[in-house]
């Protein structure tokens, strides 16, 4: 399954979100949820202990100037591999 979270870990209860991701899922980090991926942030340890496969969409780094401060352990993606993630991963669900 696809997980996208869009919203920032300031506004969502994210420990929640975690314990319904299974091994296997998969997590895209969009708009605001991409602050997440900034490997000093409070919650970066947090994701990365419980996920194998952690994504953040490039755009949105960009747009909000962080793409310098992404831990080098998530994998940026464009909109293109975007779309690729979304086909492999049918089953999705948006935070």
């Amino acid at each position: 399954m696809l997980h996208m979270i869009a919203s920032s870990p300031f506004q969502c209860d994210y420990r929640a979100i975690l314990r319904l991701i299974s091994a296997g899922d998969v997590v895209l980090l969009l708009g605001d949820g991409v602050i997440i991926g900034i490997e000093s942030g409070a919650m970066f340890s947090v994701f990365f202990d419980s996920i194998i496969q952690l994504y953040v969409l490039k755009a949105d780094l960009i747009a909000r100037g962080l793409l310098m401060y992404i831990s080098p352990h998530v994998q940026v993606i464009t909109y293109n591999e975007l779309i690729n993630l979304m086909v492999q991963n049918p089953q999705q669900i948006s935070w």
